[in-house]
């Protein structure tokens, strides 16, 4: 008769962090599921609307901040992050100054990180799956990963992979910022990690360089005022008020990570599916512009980009031609747009065309009038 074989927690602890560095985590902590300490944060977002039109965020309400409710049986997290930042991509600030290319964020210049992380995440259950068997230990789990009504940020920094900074993302004093956070909600019993403190202490570089003053409190985001949300999450018409502040990002907004200086710290990931793709660290904005929807789609396919669509995309491009400097090719590239745009892309060329015709104007020599020759 085959008897259950017994563990030792923490051998098992450094066995994970071991094959979870195999896959190529770059940090692995472990959480246990009380996370009331967040949810009075939670509530306090979700009914000043900082979520804005992210719907889902407040119908799972305080079910982010409960593990255990989220997936029954769930003892233990581990928590996982991935660094993204590629080798060899265009220097982010020289791109910021380029009015006539487009940022696209450099979590997004790769393959989509959801499937990267998932399938990691999955092999990471299927090798403890292994580790268990015969032990008389049923492993049950659930991979998350951005994808699921999870506080990663809260997760993760009760893991000890960091503390959660002014700008409400991870910091971790060895890697920065420039990373993905992922979770493997288990049934197992394992010792969890000790929080590390937190090292902001009086900086507010994030909260003064945001554009578009997203950042309210510390650790408190408006998504309704945050680029990223604007350009990414945000589905119909962007706010006037934030387009000229908007500048050339076209896809996400990384301004408060560049200018953190613990990044100095960041790691260039060694994942091949992070690396960029089609030249969009530092893309022209009327090629973007050029694309059509199937280019989109062919371009785009296993990106995170693709799900923001074709239309999105373009009204994003649109903005950041507006911003460009005066150029007749800009111009001539939204006038034939307009022909095939929809309503909510017609409203952001027609902003943009604006922009420009004023532009032209302000370069424009002022005009004189010439006095008569009065013969004196």
């Amino acid at each position: 008769m085959n008897r259950p074989v017994s563990l030792d927690a923490l051998d098992l602890v450094a066995w994970i962090r071991k094959q979870a560095r195999e896959l190529g985590f770059t940090g692995v902590g472990i959480s246990n599921t009380d996370l009331t300490h967040a949810e009075p944060g939670l509530l306090s977002w979700l009914e000043k609307g900082f979520h804005g039109e992210m719907e889902y965020m407040a119908r799972h309400g305080l079910l982010r901040a409960r593990p255990a409710e989220l997936v029954p049986g769930t003892v233990s997290i581990i928590a996982v992050r991935m660094d993204y930042l590629p080798p060899m991509a265009a220097v982010p600030r020289q791109v910021l100054a380029n009015p006539n290319k487009g940022y696209v964020s450099r979590y997004a210049l790769g393959r989509d990180y959801h499937k990267v992380l998932r399938q990691r995440l999955q092999k990471l259950a299927d090798r403890l799956r292994e580790k268990l068997r015969g032990t008389g230990h049923a492993l049950i789990y659930r991979a998350f990963t951005d994808s699921a009504p999870v506080l990663e940020t809260v997760v993760a920094e009760k893991a000890g992979l960091g503390w959660k900074g002014k700008h409400s993302l991870l910091i971790s004093r060895e890697a920065g910022s420039w990373f993905f956070l992922g979770e493997l909600f288990t049934n197992l019993p394992l010792p969890e990690d000790s929080p590390v403190t937190p090292h902001c202490g009086r900086c507010t570089a994030c909260i003064d360089i945001c554009p578009t003053g997203a950042i309210v409190a510390d650790g408190v985001v408006d998504a309704r005022r945050c680029i990223s949300y604007l350009t990414i999450e945000l589905k119909g018409s962007i706010p006037i008020e934030f387009r000229r502040a908007i500048g050339n990002r076209i896809y996400g907004c990384d301004d408060c990570q560049l200018i953190c200086p613990w990044n100095r710290f960041a790691k260039y990931s060694e994942e091949a599916d992070f690396r960029v793709r089609h030249g969009l660290d530092n893309p022209d904005l009327l090629a973007l512009f050029a694309w059509d929807e199937t280019q989109f789609n062919e371009r785009m396919a296993g990106s995170a980009i693709r799900r923001i669509g074709f239309e999105r995309w373009q009204r994003n491009i649109a903005i950041a031609l507006g911003n460009a400097p005066y150029n007749e090719a800009i111009v001539q590239a939204l006038k034939n747009r307009l022909v095939t745009a929809s309503p909510l892309l017609r409203e952001h060329i027609e902003w943009a065309l604006a922009e420009q015709q004023s532009r032209k104007l302000e370069r424009s020599p002022p005009h004189t009038i010439e006095a008569a020759d009065s013969g004196q």
